[in-house]
Formats: structure tokens, sequence, C-alpha cells
């Protein structure tokens, strides 16, 4: 597949897990280990003959369908697998919204419950940031996570994140803060080759970027 679609044949390694952008095959295992806590897109389509389990799968699917096969280098959607020990533990999204504008990317990111509390959160988030700020030339990160999620926000602030503000989500009134991380603060921060990266050569052309950049 990588050599038809260069993006598959990116991959992050860090100490304890392996990232790999989502594939095809991916989908049944992913939807596998769905944590029942994770809410998703509450604007995503629903199908009102499907029970509820069957949409949350539906979701996931066609948010992988919408986010390569609407890739463009000035607004993408990067998801990756996340296995530990070869199980799929999670998924970490890298996202370039206005990319060829402000050179900034955003992410997201589950596990399954089983794991959380060991540092895993914040060794993916470290890979796709050693991936922006490296081979992708980003100058910044931003984050966001309703007040009451303290995981998510504890990653950001030992990552380096800055409070930036906060805003209420529409559909449920909770509070998001968001934060931003600048390239600089990331570069000082931050132990050199803790993520490997391969693959990344390949694919840089679909980023808007010169081949070896």
């Amino acid at each position: 597949m990588e050599h038809l679609w260069p993006l598959h044949g990116i991959r992050l390694t860090t100490p304890d897990l392996a990232l790999t952008v989502m594939a095809e095959p991916d989908l049944p295992l992913v939807l596998s280990v769905l944590p029942a806590d994770l809410e998703l897109n509450p604007h995503a389509t629903t199908y009102a003959g499907l029970g509820h389990e069957a949409n949350r799968r539906a979701v996931v699917m066609q948010g992988y369908w919408r986010a390569l096969g609407l890739w463009s280098p000035s607004d993408w959607m990067l998801p990756f697998v996340v296995r530990r020990a070869g199980a799929v533990i999670g998924v970490q999204w890298l996202e370039g919204p206005d990319y060829l504008t402000d050179h900034t990317v955003d992410s997201s990111s589950w596990l399954v419950a089983g794991v959380r509390g060991r540092g895993l959160g914040r060794q993916m988030r470290a890979a796709v940031l050693d991936l922006a700020f490296g081979p992708l030339a980003a100058e910044a990160a931003i984050s966001s996570a309703v007040t009451a999620n303290a995981a998510s926000l504890g990653v950001s602030q030992s990552l380096g994140y800055r409070a930036t503000h906060t805003s209420v989500l529409p559909h449920s009134g909770e509070v998001l803060q968001h934060v931003r991380l600048e390239r600089d603060a990331w570069r000082a921060g931050r132990a050199a080759g803790t993520t490997t990266l391969e693959g990344v050569d390949a694919a840089l052309p679909l980023f808007g970027l010169g081949e070896g950049r």
C-alpha cells in the first residue's frame, strides 16, 4: 500500500509504542477496543435504523474514510493506530486544518481503559509532535480538552503546552480549555532520539513539502 499511498508507510516508534497510519484492515481491530466512555463527534451523521453501538462504529469508520479521502496539503487529518507489544490500545490523530497558511497542528487521542495512567498518552502525543516539529516543519501545536478531563490536560502540561483561552461547547455547555505549544519551546525541552520516524520522506509531497526536506 505504501507505494500507492505513501502516508501508509509512516511509522513512529517510542520506547513502548508503535504508531502506524490507520488502514482499512485496522478498522475491525480499532472498533473492537473502542472505549464506551469515548465521546465521538456530536455533529456526526447518525442513522435511525441502527442501534447505539452500530452508530458509534459508523462514526469511526466514516471519520477514517473522510480523513484520507478528502486529504489535501492545506487541510489534512492523519489517524495513527497505537500498538503496545502488538496489541491495539488506542488511536492518535494529528491534524493540519489550515496547514499551508499557519503551519499549526492539532491533535486528539484515546486509549483503552486498561492502559490509562501509565504515561502512554504522553508518549503518543510526543511521537506525533516529533513528526510535526521535525519533518513536517510545524511552527506550533494546539490542543484542547474539557476542564474535567484532567488526564488530557495533564499530558499537554507535561509536554510544555501553555493555556491560551477557554470556550464553551454549545451541545453540552462544558468549558473547553485551549492550549498551545511553540516549536522553539518543544525543541528546547525535548530529548533527541526519543521517537524513531520511518517512511516520512516519501509522504512529504502529500503535505505540500519537498521530498527529503
